[in-house]
């Protein structure tokens, strides 16, 4: 089959209309000016060289610009990731491994292509429904425990003193202990950064603060010579283009091996965070989500990053936002970003030799304060409390055990929570009002649709967990309504499937309710569940003149019987 030469135009620019260019170069410079001082602040995350950093939004973006479906979707240096794969290298106890070394940004790279292969693999499988797995409450709650863990991870740097060892607490002890030998000129430098940086939040939002910051610090520093006050500065950062090839010394299965779990954790988070971006922001513009092809365009970030010497990439929300707030319309303005961090990689890293580290410190402690989601916690925790403990506890996990541990604790308490809400659903007993309508209140004993009639809405799938729970609920109903019960009808409005321990479960309610010479009736019953119950044996038992397409007819069935009675 031939190509026609729209074929060949990347899927994010498709339909691109000239008016668009030039309100998309200027939303991708203003990104590049919010984005750059960002990425370098990410490397103190992941324990690389500054100028690693600035190497995320260069191929990594540029790829996923020509590949992703997404328009607006940002990719580069992320602190989530950052954070797993700092976490992560550090815990594979390589002897000799140091942060900030040649080996360790290798091993980054190896961590990138790990994840762009198992992002193949995703896209292959079609598994982009892996991003739905971790809840919003939970990702709510990952999110805070790894801004938590970041901006107190800065605030060494923000005073001047040495970073504890051990774990949070003892960190945290660390330099709270150290505080009377902070270095006051080093303080100073983080609070005009913050200073600088919210004020311009607050009363010039379109003005990037952190840009500015960087500037006037380097201007301060370089006249002062900041660095003969005990203020410690970025030094000489390496130029040029980034190196090309795959990493250095690492290529082989034995490493593989060690880097794969920091690459699953990295991958997950990728996928789910990367999704939810993408889906809120085309969301707002009318767009259609494509998740599996924004896959394609993540695995040849990843790839990118691999080979191009630097770390693992994510969608950002903060820097897609930043986009969509400059009017950005298309992956133009994150190519745009792309070449002025080229630009400044190969021409002008000598600028940024005496920036102060505090400002880079401070930078991330506010990404950090970002991160950390209060308005959301509190509207868990109003509307929602067992979702609050949840996302609570993994918050906690996060920054008091680790964050790869706070990645798998996310995941099993996306599950666990699935199976509460299967396990123990909704129940209602239905009702009729005076005009016909359906009525619902809480099933609980005592409770009935009419004398004699009991219309049970159970609102999940009956599997193996709940199918006894399911029973239980029925009888007590039956045992507890105020008049005798002479029909029982099911509303299976919710139900789809019933398994084979359900099968069971249920044809001992029908023995039970045939033993009570209850007259037993099922409404709502679609094509999957009809199939469900032949292949279980139970749809066999159940009279088909006792099986309703709507309630209304179920309930008019029962009327009639009880009129036809009197």
């Amino acid at each position: 089959m031939a190509l026609s030469m729209s074929d060949l135009v990347p899927v994010s620019l498709r339909g691109y209309q000239t008016p668009w260019l030039s309100r998309d170069v200027i939303a991708g410079a203003t990104l590049a000016a919010v984005a750059i001082p960002e990425v370098m602040g990410y490397t103190s995350i992941a324990q690389t060289p500054i100028v690693t950093g600035l190497y995320t939004i260069i191929f990594p973006a540029l790829f996923f610009a020509l590949f992703g479906a997404s328009k607006l979707l940002v990719v580069g240096a992320d602190s989530a990731t950052a954070a797993v794969l700092a976490a992560g290298l550090a815990a594979m106890g390589v002897a000799g491994l140091e942060p900030n070394t040649p080996e360790w940004v290798a091993y980054c790279g190896l961590v990138a292509l790990v994840c762009g292969v198992l992002l193949v693999l995703a896209r292959l499988l079609r598994l982009g429904f892996i991003g739905d797995f971790l809840s919003a409450s939970v990702l709510i709650g990952f999110l805070t425990g790894v801004g938590i863990q970041v901006l107190t991870g800065q605030i060494p740097g923000m005073l001047g003193v040495p970073k504890g060892t051990g774990n949070w607490f003892q960190q945290q002890l660390a330099w709270i202990k150290e505080i009377p030998n902070s270095n006051g000129y080093t303080i100073a430098f983080a609070v005009a950064t913050i200073v600088i940086i919210v004020g311009c939040k607050k009363f010039a939002p379109r003005i990037p603060g952190a840009i500015i910051a960087v500037v006037l610090s380097i201007i301060v520093s370089t006249a002062w010579h900041a660095s003969t006050h005990g203020v410690a500065t970025v030094g000489a950062v390496q130029g040029g283009f980034p190196p090309i090839g795959l990493p250095s010394g690492v290529m082989s299965w034995a490493n593989v091996v060690k880097v794969f779990t920091t690459a699953v954790s990295c991958f997950i988070l990728i996928i789910a965070q990367s999704a939810a971006t993408s889906r809120s922001f085309a969301m707002k513009h009318g767009e259609r989500v494509d998740v599996n092809r924004d896959i394609v365009g993540l695995s040849a970030a990843s790839f990118a990053a691999g080979l191009s010497g630097t770390f693992v990439v994510n969608g950002s929300p903060t820097k897609t936002q930043i986009l969509n707030e400059n009017r950005g319309r298309t992956q133009v303005a994150n190519m745009t970003m792309s070449l002025i961090a080229l630009i400044i990689v190969m021409f002008a890293t000598g600028v940024l030799t005496n920036m102060p580290k505090a400002v880079l410190s401070a930078i991330v402690f506010l990404i950090g304060v970002d991160l950390i989601d209060i308005a959301g916690m509190r509207r868990i925790l109003r509307n929602y409390r067992v979702e609050f403990v949840i996302a609570t506890a993994t918050a906690v996990i996060v920054f008091a055990i680790g964050v790869e541990q706070g990645i798998i604790a996310a995941i099993v308490l996306s599950l666990l929570d699935v199976v509460r809400r299967q396990y123990k659903p909704s129940n209602f007993v239905v009702g009729v009002d005076t005009s016909g309508e359906p009525t619902y209140q809480a099933a609980s004993p005592g409770t009935e649709s009419a004398p004699g009639l009991i219309v049970f809405r159970y609102d999940a799938d009956l599997f193996y967990a709940n199918a006894n729970r399911f029973v239980d609920d029925v009888e007590a109903l039956i045992e507890g309504a105020p008049t005798p019960v002479r029909w029982l009808i099911l509303d299976a409005g919710a139900v789809d499937q019933i398994d084979f321990s359900a099968g069971l479960a249920f044809s001992g309610l029908l023995d039970y309710l045939k033993a009570k010479s209850i007259t037993f009736a099922v409404a709502r019953v679609d094509s999957s569940l009809h199939q469900a119950l032949q292949e279980s044996g139970a749809l066999a038992r159940i009279d088909p003149q006792r099986i309703y397409g709507n309630l209304i007819d179920a309930y008019h069935a029962f009327e009639h019987e009880s009129a036809s009675n009197t």
